[in-house]
């Protein structure tokens, strides 16, 4: 299955790996958890408990005005989600697309009372 893996203060990688259950939670570090924050069919798949074991926070999700409304803690990938719930590949045009949305890193900082991100520059 062809996906797009999105680690903390990395860059996206796609990525070609086995569809079974083993390999996915491999990725996120256990328990996975899928949501759906993109209009069309395409799952974030994270480790559900994530924040609460510490992870790193990794991305912001934004709303349609670009304020952040959630942040993903940990490796995350994104693959295809049809309306059967069984995950499958991207497409080439789903891989570009959200390659160029996650392709910088973010941190993320308390700060009187709010939480601050930034873009963090890698190479």
């Amino acid at each position: 299955m062809r996906v797009l893996v999105v680690e903390p203060e990395q860059r996206p990688e796609e990525r070609e790996i086995e569809d079974s259950l083993n390999a996915m939670q491999g990725i996120v570090g256990g328990h996975m958890q899928a949501i759906y924050p993109f209009k069309e069919p395409v799952a974030l798949v994270c480790n559900e408990k994530g924040q609460l074991m510490d992870f790193p926070p990794n991305r912001g999700l934004r709303d349609e005005h670009g304020q952040i409304y959630d942040i993903v803690f940990g490796t995350f990938f994104l693959c295809g989600a049809p309306e059967n719930d069984h995950l499958v590949s991207l497409t080439p045009e789903q891989i570009k697309r959200y390659q160029e949305r996650f392709y910088t890193p973010e941190m993320f900082w308390g700060m009187d009372g709010r939480i601050v991100c930034l873009p963090l520059e890698v190479d």
